[in-house]
């Protein structure tokens, strides 16, 4: 007996290994004697790590050791290539039946390298929608009732520029445990131009590394995706300062307005515990609308250090103090009742309704416009459940 288990050993120990090699085979209509060649990238950087030829039939084959999920470049020119993202022991098989891949190919046997192609398919799409309004634009220059067709196709531009930052967006949020999600954040339309361009994008990173950091602590490119971040924040700092600076008047950005009762609450008095900062009126339906949402998790959260601090731009205090009871909204209700000249728009920029900043228990804002899922996976990272 005592044999049999010294032989189990090796045995038990083996099938525990991990499976570091992954494979990545293809077949690619109407390209024969070509090389095809495989790249390693990372978020600023790529290494070539292999090349083979693919045989009269169009079929190639990769065997690579990988001891971490990465990014991959797979193409037969610098112009001509897909992203795939490989998990170790992954067996990839890839099929194009057109020899430019972009497009036209098909991935198999490699979730994350399907989400890659899935969001490269669709931004190449928008980018062609895009180049054929501005070839409209630029053919009808001179032509009569241009200055109606021109605002028709700003529009059109503008609508597809939209669209395709609210699917990144929706990419991300509902892929914040793949790695795929470091691809959206960095998609560009072109060298100078990315996808998430807007200051208050960086929102969508902090929410991607937060993740990645339980998901793939160890990995190079949440590593990497981490440091940009605290480069980013350090920008937008800078910009914030900046923007003070600017200011003809330096501002607090405490709040103390009195609530349905009377009695003034500072947000600066809420330290210690992480809170949403949210602009409403009683008159906006998506306000509303919104705050019952909110319900369900100021229950959840509450006792663990939640606050809701909601600030209404509101001109009558019966009809804010009404809606406050009808929907029964548990959490603290200031007002000025001076829209549109309350101080606090300027002070916190709003430009809408409804708008939130999430404030941390230092006081310091650290997220804004968090809607809907975007509010809830935040909520989610900040307290563990």
């Amino acid at each position: 007996m005592k044999k049999l288990f010294i032989l189990l050993i090796p045995i038990v120990l083996w099938g525990c290994a991990k499976n570091t090699q992954i494979h990545i085979s293809g077949n690619i209509s109407e390209v024969e004697n070509n090389y095809i060649v495989i790249e390693r990238v990372n978020i600023n950087s790529k290494k070539v790590v292999d090349s083979v030829l693919i045989d009269g039939s169009g079929i190639f084959k990769f065997k690579l050791d990988a001891p971490e999920t990465d990014f991959y470049k797979l193409g037969l020119s610098e112009n001509n290539f897909i992203t795939l993202l490989i998990e170790p022991g992954e067996k990839v098989k890839l099929t194009s039946n057109n020899p430019s891949l972009p497009g036209n190919s098909i991935i198999s046997g490699s979730p994350g390298s399907a989400l890659l192609l899935d969001i490269d398919n669709h931004l190449r799409k928008t980018i062609s929608i895009l180049d054929s309004i501005t070839k409209v634009y630029k053919a009808n220059l001179n032509t009569e009732g241009f200055d109606t067709l021109s605002i028709e196709l700003s529009n059109l531009y503008d609508k597809t520029l939209n669209n395709q930052r609210r699917y990144s967006i929706s990419f991300i949020l509902d892929h914040l445990s793949s790695l795929a999600s470091i691809k959206a954040i960095y998609q560009q339309y072109d060298d100078n131009t990315y996808v998430l361009n807007d200051i208050k994008d960086i929102q969508f990173m902090k929410l991607v590394s937060d993740s990645l950091k339980l998901y793939y602590p160890g990995s190079k490119h949440t590593k990497a995706l981490i440091a940009n971040l605290s480069n980013e924040m350090g920008r937008l700092n800078q910009f914030k300062v900046n923007e003070l600076i600017n200011e003809a008047e330096v501002q607090s950005l405490d709040i103390s307005l009195p609530d349905p009762y009377g009695d003034t609450i500072s947000l600066s008095s809420l330290q210690g515990k992480y809170v949403l900062l949210s602009f409403w009126a009683s008159w906006d339906q998506a306000s509303i609308t919104e705050n019952l949402s909110f319900k369900s998790l100021y229950e959840k959260y509450k006792s663990r250090g939640f606050e809701i601090y909601q600030v209404s731009f509101d001109t009558n205090k019966d009809a804010w103090t009404k809606a406050i009871k009808f929907d029964e909204l548990p959490w603290i209700n200031v007002s000025d009742l001076s829209y549109p000249n309350s101080k606090v728009i300027t002070l916190f920029n709003i430009k809408g309704i409804p708008s939130n900043y999430f404030v941390d228990k230092d006081g310091t804002i650290v997220g804004s416009e968090l809607h809907g899922k975007a509010l809830k996976i935040k909520l989610e990272q900040v307290f563990g459940f």
